[in-house]
């Protein structure tokens, strides 16, 4: 039986789950996977403070060096996060004949294609199934288990702090600002938030989703973002009355020859199995012409659930060295989409919410405004006074152009009944 020799880079909380895993499941992994799963080296540069698994200091390094030239490693994981230096460490590794295991989303959707084309002219493997979901297995499933489906879609639930927060304002009337403490308070949120509740950590998921199920290359900056910030409990009360939930959803959706790609909060229908995804968890429907609907669901963060998916690549990666030798590269992502669609060009209903003056003809004001813009009004309601002679009017649209709903907004919100600026939310069935 092969030892296949590793070496960690980042021994932080993540670092030290995969750490416990692969020495209280050595044994386990070696009779089920045959392979002999060997952690030579771990290296961080704060090597003094007390982790949640007990190692010798013997393997403990400050010296990326004895990782990234030590020719008995075969596998470098990476799981310092950020951009730099993770990228030239990554880089360093592949050109020093390390394949390498990473959860680093933000890296891989800026300087993926960097990393795979490397990769591939090396013959060695990037493996990244916990970069996007957790112990969720979507990226090999994307990858080679639906690797003969043409997708119309891949949309889900990613982030759980934001998931979390949505489900506590649904729970009650609860703040934004309040949900986000509780999160904070039970270790769900970090002291700052931002990549979650921005959506930007949802954005760097898709955009590696989309590369695997279109074969489209995009950046962050490349795909349509926004955060929960501005949703109020009022908005997700009046969804429930309408049939609907709130959540944070990043969407790729075939669209022609074009994809949509985008992040953003969006009302779901009850009956739509993501509907009923709470708390922390994450999930990911994907729809495919040979698979039909599928939908992944389970733990998307935390150390247990990532651990199992860094020791999922691990093995995959030396069964292939053990049994063959070689590796092959990570793959070439068949461009399956000729661009990304501008959100501009995207038609979805909408979910709108206007505090307006109680006074006669504000209303047909509102309604002629959307009119002359190509938009059409499937209900609308006129909730009670919430403040002096100010009334919210709830209003549902047909399916209207993210063009014309701009600059209709842009033209209601400057009336003088129109006394804040108006909720905006999209609709997907």
């Amino acid at each position: 039986m092969k030892k296949i020799n590793i070496g960690l880079i980042g021994f932080g909380k993540i670092g030290s789950g995969v750490v416990k895993a692969l020495r209280s499941k050595r044994l386990f992994l070696k009779e089920k996977s045959g392979v002999d799963l060997n952690l030579v080296r771990i290296c961080d540069k704060d090597i003094k403070t007390k982790r949640s698994v007990a190692v010798s200091n013997s393997i403990l390094t400050t010296s990326l060096g004895k990782v990234l030239y030590d020719p008995k490693i075969d596998i470098v994981v990476e799981l310092m996060g950020g951009i730099r230096p993770a990228k030239d460490i990554i880089l360093e590794a592949l050109r020093n004949g390390k394949h390498v295991v990473t959860a680093n989303k933000a890296l891989l959707a800026e300087a993926g294609n960097e990393v795979f084309a490397l990769a591939n002219k090396l013959s060695l493997n990037v493996a990244f199934e916990a970069s996007v979901g957790g112990g969720i297995p979507i990226i090999k499933s994307l990858k080679e288990s639906f690797i003969a489906n043409k997708f119309d879609l891949v949309y889900g639930i990613v982030n759980g702090t934001s998931n979390f927060i949505l489900s506590r304002m649904a729970e009650g009337p609860i703040s934004f600002k309040d949900a986000l403490r509780i999160a904070q308070d039970k270790g769900y949120a970090e002291p700052d938030p931002y990549l979650d509740i921005s959506g930007m950590d949802s954005s760097h998921k898709l955009s590696i989703m989309a590369l695997l199920a279109f074969g489209v290359s995009a950046r962050p900056s490349d795909i349509y973002t926004e955060g929960i910030t501005e949703i109020e409990s009022g908005d997700i009360q009046y969804a429930r009355e309408l049939g609907y939930s709130v959540k944070l959803l990043a969407i790729a959706k075939r669209s022609g020859d074009l994809v949509e790609l985008r992040v953003h909060p969006t009302m779901i229908p009850k009956s739509h199995l993501l509907a009923n995804v709470s708390g922390v968890y994450n999930a990911i429907f994907v729809k495919g012409d040979l698979i039909g609907e599928n939908l992944f669901y389970g733990q998307g963060a935390g150390a247990l659930a990532t651990s199992s998916a860094v020791v999922s690549d691990i093995v995959d990666i030396a069964r292939s060295i053990s049994c063959c030798g070689k590796v092959a590269g990570p793959g070439i992502f068949r461009k399956d989409i000729k661009n990304i669609k501008s959100i501009s060009d995207v038609g979805t209903r909408f979910y709108m919410r206007f505090s307006a003056t109680d006074r006669p003809g504000v209303l047909a004001k509102i309604s002629g405004i959307l009119g002359k813009h190509n938009i059409s009004i499937a209900s609308v309601t006129q909730k009670e006074k919430k403040s002096s002679n100010v009334v919210p009017i709830v209003m549902i649209t047909h399916e209207a152009l993210e063009f014309d709903m701009a600059k209709a907004l842009k033209e209601i919100d400057g009336l003088s009944a129109i006394k804040k600026k108006t909720v905006k939310i999209r609709m997907e069935s």
